[in-house]
């Protein structure tokens, strides 16, 4: 049996990032995104290891000083010089796969959600990564457009995502369901597909990336963006995804138990355009699950709705309202790297 796709929850060995600069889309941001990046690898240094892909010319001095100023510890960073287009590290991160006899990094092909920006730099990251011997696991190249926030599993062999995404010919030139569930098959090591066919988030230029939407938490556990407001332009299709959800049913013929995050109130930038906060956008890391919040009254609640099924993990919520401007949160920054991809761990 082929190897097969890693549950977000399996043990990792680091979370990948990529550090924003002027020459990404956070240039008119820098300090703000600088500032949140040193909150969340500051909290994630004390779990476990962050690699952080630095386009040359980061003072590297000073970041790694700052990070050190603010507690860090800088013996869990590794930093790699490697060009780089933007941040969305989930998306143009590998996609780790594994068995009993160790992991393998895929390195599908990136183009920043069907060539809507360049990202010829960020394409390359993965496999700048590996000529530099960051790797501790095999990189293999993957000739299909996929990104990882556009996957979900339970690490059973079942994959969550949305037709709306993994179907567009943006991606793969309009191939099939078939043909797209034939690939993925070959590569993650699939056994089912759960296809959600409604649900989009205003403001997302994803086209429907189900890590905005729909989430494992545990292998019977979805976590879902419910709207309750029917004035809100988002009740009717995600009213439909709900549908589907409760329609999906554990390899063991049992319903998932599903838990309802809210959304939160409409957040807008300086334009006018809404932007596409949501708390489905989690990290699991090995102790925790990170949580984006955004200064919001449904905060609190989701925090709790976390905490009911975060099991032995601490919720540790984080401020992504200067993420979103950019039209990402928390989960899309960031990608895990499980036990055994990590050359220094």
């Amino acid at each position: 049996m082929s190897k097969r796709f890693l549950a977000e929850w399996y043990p990792q060995d680091a979370i990948q990032i990529a550090w924003p600069h002027a020459d990404t889309d956070w240039a008119r941001l820098l300090g703000e995104i600088e500032e949140f990046y040193y909150e969340l690898v500051n909290a994630l240094s004390h779990e476990q290891g962050v690699l952080i892909a630095a386009a040359p010319g980061l003072e590297r001095g000073r970041i790694l000083a700052e990070l050190a100023r603010r507690g860090a510890d800088t013996s869990n960073l590794y930093w790699y010089d490697v060009a780089t287009d933007n941040t969305w590290a989930r998306d143009h991160g590998p996609i780790a796969v594994g068995d009993e006899n160790g992991i393998e990094l895929l390195d599908f092909r990136f183009n920043a959600w069907g060539d809507k920006y360049d990202s010829s730099r960020d394409n390359a990251i993965n496999s700048g990564i590996a000529a530099l011997h960051g790797y501790g696991a095999p990189l293999r190249p993957v000739d299909f457009v996929l990104e990882g926030g556009s996957i979900e599993t339970d690490g059973l062999g079942t994959l969550l995502s949305t037709t709306t995404c993994l179907l567009n010919p943006n991606r793969n030139g309009g191939m099939s369901l078939p043909e797209v569930e034939a690939h993925l098959t070959r590569h993650l090591g699939l056994e089912r597909f759960l296809w959600l066919e409604h649900g989009y988030l205003a403001g997302d230029d994803t086209d429907a990336h189900i890590d905005t939407l729909a989430r494992f938490v545990d292998a019977g556990t979805i976590a879902y963006v419910q709207c309750s407001d029917r004035g809100d332009e988002h009740f009717d299709t995600l009213a439909k995804m709900e549908t589907q959800l409760r329609g999906f049913r554990q390899l063991n013929g049992e319903p998932y138990r599903l838990l309802p995050l809210p959304l939160p109130q409409a957040i807008h930038n300086s334009s006018g355009a809404r932007l596409p906060a949501t708390y489905a956008n989690f990290l699991i890391t090995n102790r925790s699950i990170f949580l984006p919040v955004y200064g919001d009254p449904a905060d609190r609640q989701a925090v709790d709705a976390i905490v009911s099924v975060s099991g032995k993990r601490n919720v540790v919520p984080i401020n992504c309202r200067v993420p979103i401007e950019e039209f990402g949160s928390l989960h899309c920054l960031t990608m895990q790297l499980p036990k055994g991809s990590l050359s220094h761990a």
